[in-house]
């Protein structure tokens, strides 16, 4: 059976792949961190097919991650920039930054390292509960259903 959807599942990672599950967005998504606006930037660093680039650009604007901004008339050219659900997308980048460090490192160490502005340190992203400021993990959280929750039903997953 092949997907053609997740936005329909009663599960927020399901929705959330649906819009950024693809590998292309989300390296499209982090370029968009690192200061990359333009087309032609993206192909360039990315190496992808521009029919693909011009799809997964759409998706992201029409999705609310991107807002495309003209930047010249003749010819038609625009710049991409990360709205707030877009820069809302750092702690996934983030953390998948710190899987790859960890579970599939380069040989000569981390390509990419994040610098804390307000300190200059070198860090690494973690949870922290806002409530208590503790760090968040496996070992001291649980899931439990929420209010959206519904029943498991033939043709509707959780």
């Amino acid at each position: 059976m092949q997907l053609t959807s997740l936005a329909e599942w009663n599960c927020s990672i399901a929705k959330t792949l649906d819009v950024v599950g693809e590998w292309w967005t989300l390296l499209i998504v982090r370029d968009a961190f690192r200061g990359t606006r333009r087309f032609d930037d993206f192909q360039a660093s990315l190496g992808m097919a521009r029919s693909v680039l011009t799809a997964r650009l759409r998706k992201l604007t029409d999705q609310g991650i991107l807002e495309r901004h003209a930047y010249s008339e003749h010819p038609p050219r625009y710049e991409y920039n990360l709205t707030e659900r877009g820069l809302a997308l750092f702690p996934v980048i983030a953390a998948m930054l710190r899987w790859g460090d960890t579970w599939a490192p380069s040989p000569g160490g981390p390509p990419v390292v994040l610098v804390h502005d307000t300190c200059r340190n070198v860090t690494q992203p973690m949870l922290t509960c806002p409530h208590c400021h503790g760090e968040v993990s496996t070992a001291n959280t649980h899931s439990e259903p929420g209010p959206g929750s519904r029943p498991a039903s033939a043709g509707v997953r959780q």
